[in-house]
């Protein structure tokens, strides 16, 4: 999926960022929702000062869980995680997600994805999470421990690789607690074997017992896919809790890749001794991954085994029931000429006989008469049904198949099931009805890769432009309900996205084309995203620079300036059924992509400015960060000696921003990564600030810095009684606190307006509403869209 580049690109960037702040009340409340979307009414003339809490802006799913964790004795209590944007706990009062990982700060982006989730089985408050994004990143993983349910958390530094956004990350659950001895944990790494802790997780040592192989640090890049499997899961065999003595039986399924490497000869290994002794167990299936294994009460073993790693993973595929000597087929999907199914999530209840078995078919896309996606069997594996396909399901239009890569049948309630998919988790709460219903469990559950955010100016019909990662560009109407405009189904990432200031019905955007639009990658509407017509051509270099580093700027309705990434710019006076490039200079990449961003003057239409901020900070010795000012609509521009003499920086193209008063022709600001500068000439002359400074840390003043000096910048409705016509809102440091900080002086005070539990992990984007004082909406790293009231 495009997030798994998205965050790659900000991984090599370096970009670590945040937003947050402030206590935020149920989104279920009425009341609230009421204010809400009153206040975001056109005809508003709210003048008091709102933006000290923070909540999402609603999307619904639309990201990857890979896996599902209940607690097994404590009704209700269940946890999601996902890859790349946070965790999540169940909240069966409103059925909603809590995210419960905002509080993660400014350094802990990369820790932003959880590859496993585990809970104390003799302590239902007590949760586990161990996270890093990639394996092969150079930096070893974390485990976060919290003893309240995730509302706080400490952590531990691991001694070994993670990868929460690496594929076969459905794959476990790697991280288990012993339920016999809650300060027995078990972990199963990719790279680096088994690993055990005895203290609650403080300390970790290696289960050299069962190998002591470790890829080497330089040779986990060149492995495909850039990571192993490793040791896959972690299985006790026991049905006991709280003995107070460690469970003696356990399993642990070992990759394919990590077996070979590693000289080991099975792929399934038994301890009787607590894993002070290992012996191979024969299985029926060699050199496929076992995505997952569970136990009925019984104590028969279910495996699954699959020939990919996943996420999405093909076949061929097969599932057992294991009895301790003896194996029995259960399910097979053979590769046949159209079909790759394969087996991804794996839950069972009850025991014996009429033990409950749900199984979850990945690879297999759409929903038709006869195809897979959650098999269930009531007795044992004997027989089996089709529970989701073709069922009644809300909202129908939403994809309901794919990677179906984790399934979890309810321990409290064997007739509610979970599944997984690429775009959240649905549910049935009548798994034993002929026909069962479904519903998509994703309230609450904000994970969307935000790559640009644009507001229109007061009176619009709309409220903010959304242009994300997998999903496209979004036309957000209402900030607490889902959004249906747009220019749906075109687009694979929606790159950037303007509207004409004038005449904000006219909205224009760009993004990745899919395959039944291959060469769709910019289209407008003329009525506020309701309707929209493909451009007749493209941008010259569009099609073959199709990052995220993209940008686009209206002038007026029909005219329009596009930068695609590593590109010179070009406009268009005819909605895009011509394009002239610009005299700009084109771009191209330094190892990372550069791009323009292209903003129009929101006062003159005439006046369209360039800012290429250099690409890269090991750029700066051989390119400086430019400035470029237009005065005929963006079809020639002139450069800024000045710029670069005022102090401006060498950032890449995440941790730099620009941004123009809509109130004050020629007034622009631009965030460099490490301070702000602003002219008041339509960039001829420009002012450094000296309000933000970066935060070196440990880095040397040659490199980029461990947090930088100000990223984003946005301007927004003024305050009654400010001195400047616009509130000004920044992502940065100032007086060595990162934060979201905002000025209603033009930048001589600054006042923080986000608090530590609100960070989110990252933030890329702002951009301030213009119709209501104190709402700023900012791209949360994995965490969608969040605002301020």
């Amino acid at each position: 999926m495009k997030k798994q580049t998205l965050a790659l690109a900000c991984l090599m960037a370096g970009l670590v960022a945040a937003c947050g702040g402030g206590s935020s009340p149920s989104t279920q409340s009425p009341a609230f929702a009421a204010t809400v979307t009153a206040s975001t009414s056109a005809s508003t003339s709210t003048t008091t000062a709102t933006g000290t809490r923070w909540m999402n802006v609603k999307y619904g799913g639309s990201g990857y869980v890979p896996g599902l964790v209940f607690h097994p004795t404590s009704p209700n209590v269940l946890y999601a995680r996902t890859d790349m944007g946070g965790s999540y706990r169940w909240d069966a009062a409103t059925s909603a997600w809590t995210p419960i990982t905002d509080g993660f700060g400014i350094r802990e982006e990369f820790f932003n994805g959880a590859e496993s989730i585990a809970l104390d089985a003799n302590d239902d408050k007590r949760v586990y999470l161990v996270t890093g994004m990639y394996d092969w990143a150079g930096t070893n993983g974390r485990l976060y421990i919290s003893t309240d349910r995730g509302d706080n958390w400490t952590h531990v530094d691991l001694p070994f690789r993670v990868g929460s956004n690496d594929p076969g990350r459905a794959i476990g659950e790697r991280l288990m607690v012993d339920p016999n001895q809650s300060a027995v944990l078990y972990y199963g790494s990719r790279t680096a074997g088994l690993w055990k802790s005895a203290d609650y997780g403080q300390t970790w040592a290696q289960v050299s017992a069962l190998s002591s192989f470790q890829y080497p640090a330089e040779q986990i890049p060149s492995l495909p896919g850039r990571t192993s499997a490793g040791i896959e899961a972690v299985l006790f065999d026991t049905s006991s809790t709280g003995a107070g003595t460690a469970t003696q039986g356990l399993y642990a399924a070992v990759g394919p890749d990590y077996a070979t490497a590693a000289g080991l000869a099975f792929n399934l290994y038994k301890s009787n001794d607590g894993g002070a002794s290992w012996t191979g167990v024969p299985t029926p299936v060699t050199g496929y991954h076992i995505p997952h294994m569970a136990r009925a009460k019984d104590g028969m073993i279910y495996v699954a085994f699959t020939r990919d790693m996943g996420p999405g993973a093909g076949g061929p595929a097969k599932l057992y029931k294991f009895d301790g000597s003896n194996w029995t087929l259960l399910k097979n999907y053979d590769t046949q000429q159209w079909v790759n199914f394969g087996m991804g999530g794996l839950s069972v209840s009850g025991s014996g006989p009429a033990t409950r078995i749900a199984l979850g078919v990945t690879n297999s896309w759409g929903n038709w008469q006869g195809q897979p996606i959650v098999q269930l069997s009531d007795d044992a594996g004997l027989t089996w049904r089709e529970i989701a396909s073709m069922t009644p399901h809300t909202p129908a239009d939403v994809d309901f198949s794919g990677w179906v890569d984790d399934v979890e049948i309810d321990p409290h309630n064997p007739d509610r099931i979970l599944h997984v998919f690429g775009g959240g988790v649905w549910e049935t709460r009548n798994a034993s009805a002929a026909s069962p219903s479904w519903n998509l469990a994703v309230t609450g559950l904000e994970e969307t890769a935000t790559l640009a955010l644009m507001t229109p100016p007061k009176g619009a019909s709309y409220t903010l432009l959304r242009s994300s990662g997998d999903i496209g560009m979004h036309v957000q109407t209402e900030l607490l309900k889902t959004p249906t405009r747009g220019p749906r189904g075109w687009f694979g990432n929606g790159n950037s996205a303007d509207m004409a200031w004038s005449a904000p019905a006219y909205i224009a955007a760009i993004g990745t084309p899919v395959w039944n639009t291959p060469n769709v990658a910019g289209a407008y509407s003329t009525d506020s995203g309701v309707t929209w017509t493909a451009f007749a051509a493209n941008h010259p270099d569009a099609l073959a620079n199709q990052g995220g580093e993209s940008n686009i700027a209206v002038t007026m309705p029909g005219n329009i300036v596009w930068a695609p990434a590593n590109s010179r710019p070009a406009y268009t006076t005819n909605n895009g059924a011509s394009w002239a490039y610009t005299n700009l200079p084109a771009l191209s990449a330094v190892g990372i992509n550069r791009g323009y961003r292209i903003v129009a003057d929101r006062k003159n239409p005439l006046k369209v400015y360039a800012f290429n901020s250099g690409g890269a900070w090991w750029n700066q010795w051989s390119d400086t960060a430019h400035f470029w000012y237009s005065i005929d609509g963006g079809h020639t521009f002139t450069e800024s000696t000045a710029f670069t003499a005022a102090g401006a920086r060498v950032a890449d193209f995440s941790h730099s921003s620009v941004a123009v008063n809509p109130n004050a022709e020629g007034d622009i600001w631009v965030a460099d990564g490490f301070s702000l500068l602003h002219s008041t000439d339509s960039g001829v002359t420009w002012t450094r600030l000296q309000a933000t400074a970066p935060d070196w840390g440990s880095q040397p003043a040659w490199m980029y810095p461990e947090v930088y000096g100000a990223t984003s910048i946005a301007l927004g409705k003024a305050t009654a009684g400010a001195t400047y016509s616009s509130t000004i809102y920044i992502v940065g440091t100032i007086s060595n606190v990162w934060g979201v900080h905002r000025s209603d002086d033009g930048g001589v005070t600054w006042r923080r307006i986000n608090d530590d539990k609100h960070q989110y992990a990252g933030l890329g984007n702002l951009a301030a509403d213009q119709s209501v004082p104190g709402r700023v909406f900012a791209s949360a790293a994995g965490r969608g869209v969040v605002f301020s009231y």
